[in-house]
């Protein structure tokens, strides 16, 4: 960490630098070396401006914060600046899992078919089709099938009104039905 330090119509003492030592330690565990900070401190009449630029390995980090004490503008800015760096180490953790991941598409069967909607272009798409063989059964036997089968839900006829239903897994551990209106 290289830390530059600009005093405008302030004294630039060990006090001064000890704190924003000690405050910019709370920034540097959300980025990675090489890191280069420059720490601009002024003062315009009655109040103080801390200006905080941080360059890193994968960009540029900026704050400003003004106050009337110097010790309050340099934490405000501190603050802002540890949000950001939180934040931009976030985004770069969820791409690096995202990249990480295998493509869903690559598992599934030969007979997958994918179709793009007839929305625009962030709308959703049908990126699987199967058929499925509905058998009539009762609801009892559709609970029992569903137990042995590696799905989540099962369609089926009910033998009693001859409808299609679906019987899928709740994440309670429990079953949901869902039935056409009569």
């Amino acid at each position: 960490m290289n830390i530059e330090y600009v005093g405008r119509h302030v004294e630039l003492n060990d006090r001064i630098r000890d704190f924003a030592e000690e405050k910019l330690a709370k920034v540097m565990k959300f980025l990675d070396e090489p890191v280069e900070i420059h720490l601009a401190l002024e003062r315009e009449k009655h109040r103080h401006l801390a200006d905080l630029h941080v360059s890193h390995r994968f960009g540029v980090l900026k704050a400003r914060e003004e106050h009337d004490d110097l010790f309050d503008a340099l934490n405000l800015a501190v603050d802002k600046m540890e949000k950001q760096a939180r934040r931009e180490r976030k985004k770069f953790l969820d791409r690096r899992r995202r990249a990480g991941r295998p493509e869903p598409a690559s598992e599934w069967p030969v007979d997958v078919v994918e179709r793009a909607s007839l929305g625009a272009g962030g709308s959703p798409r049908i990126v699987k089709s199967s058929a499925l063989s509905i058998k009539p059964m009762t609801l009892d036997e559709a609970a029992l099938q569903l137990e042995v089968s590696s799905n989540d839900f099962i369609v089926f006829r009910d033998a009693g009104n001859q409808r299609v239903s679906v019987l899928y897994k709740r994440r309670d551990a429990n079953y949901g039905l869902i039935s056409p209106e009569a």
